[in-house]
């Protein structure tokens, strides 16, 4: 059987920016090394977090002067950072860049004058960040809402980084009919553009796909569904564990996948576990089994 790797499965620069900002914070914190909410999307990477001695807490009342509190990637709203500034923690920002940079263009477009609609999952720690940039903002998450929007005048748009990019043009094509002065930001991170691109594709020339990634990481599950809309026989899975070995009967190639926040280790993991499927469970290397990185 041969298993093809997509060439941007697993971390994204600003996943792994802020594992690193994580670790470094618990080496080199004076207090306690803490994260409000988690840090990214993927359950097996912050279970070893915490082996190396990061604390995730969902209460900012836990805080204790001293404490160093990082900011997830997703970032937060002004507010949160202004609190734990007079709480008395050190305030260490993992935010990535590209969430900043959506940040920054949600108060521009204010500034300007333009209400500001923000495409994404309203629940989403991300888009409650750049929610809270600003005043007001509208969160739209479905073609069926945006449609019952009424005209406007003028409407600025910003996106959520993991935003499936069909939805966002249908949105935008919605939009353009109802706005007379619409002005677009497109702030769709290019690893979420390229991984959906490499997805699709990769999805449409294997037997089985796999998707790898934390259940609840938006990014991965947006993967999962543009692979099973290509191949019925995709699965989302976050760890070896989940693999049914039935998936890949009669199959000759395998697809996979991983989100922005899934760690390299979690995907080896997964194809030292296909290999033994493919070798019949046999551990001693006999067999044929090809493993082909970089497909795409």
């Amino acid at each position: 059987m041969e298993i093809k790797v997509a060439k941007s499965a697993g971390f994204c620069w600003g996943v792994k920016r802020a594992v690193n900002i994580a670790v470094d914070a618990v080496e080199k914190g004076k207090g306690r090394a803490l994260c409000l909410g988690e840090l990214i999307h993927n359950r097996r990477e912050i279970e070893r977090l915490k082996s190396l001695g990061m604390n995730f807490i969902e209460d900012m009342e836990e805080l204790q002067r001293g404490d160093t509190v990082v900011i997830r990637s997703h970032g937060v709203a002004p507010q949160v950072v202004d609190f734990l500034k007079r709480k008395g923690a050190e305030v260490v920002d993992a935010t990535c860049p590209f969430v900043k940079d959506v940040q920054e263009k949600a108060v521009k477009l204010q500034e300007e004058g333009y209400p500001v609609l923000i495409l994404g999952n309203p629940k989403h720690p991300e888009v409650i960040g750049i929610a809270g940039h600003v005043k007001s903002p509208m969160i739209i998450n479905s073609i069926d809402e945006l449609e019952k929007l009424p005209k406007m005048a003028k409407l600025g748009v910003v996106c959520q980084t993991t935003l499936n990019l069909n939805f966002f043009r249908e949105a935008i094509a919605v939009l353009s009919l109802k706005v007379k002065e619409l002005k677009v930001y497109n702030t769709i991170c290019s690893a979420t553009s390229i991984r959906q691109k490499e997805t699709k594709e990769l999805a449409g020339k294997v037997d089985v796909m796999l998707v790898v990634g934390g259940k609840n990481s938006s990014n991965t599950t947006k993967l999962y569904q543009i692979a099973k809309s290509v191949n019925p026989k995709s699965f989302h899975i976050e760890s070896k564990d989940e693999i049914e070995e039935s998936w890949f009967e009669g199959a000759e190639s395998v697809g996979i996948t991983a989100g922005a926040s899934t760690p390299q280790w979690v995907i080896e993991e997964i194809i030292q576990r296909l290999q033994e499927i493919s070798q019949g469970g046999d551990k001693s290397g006999r067999g044929v089994c090809e493993t082909v990185r970089g497909e795409l």
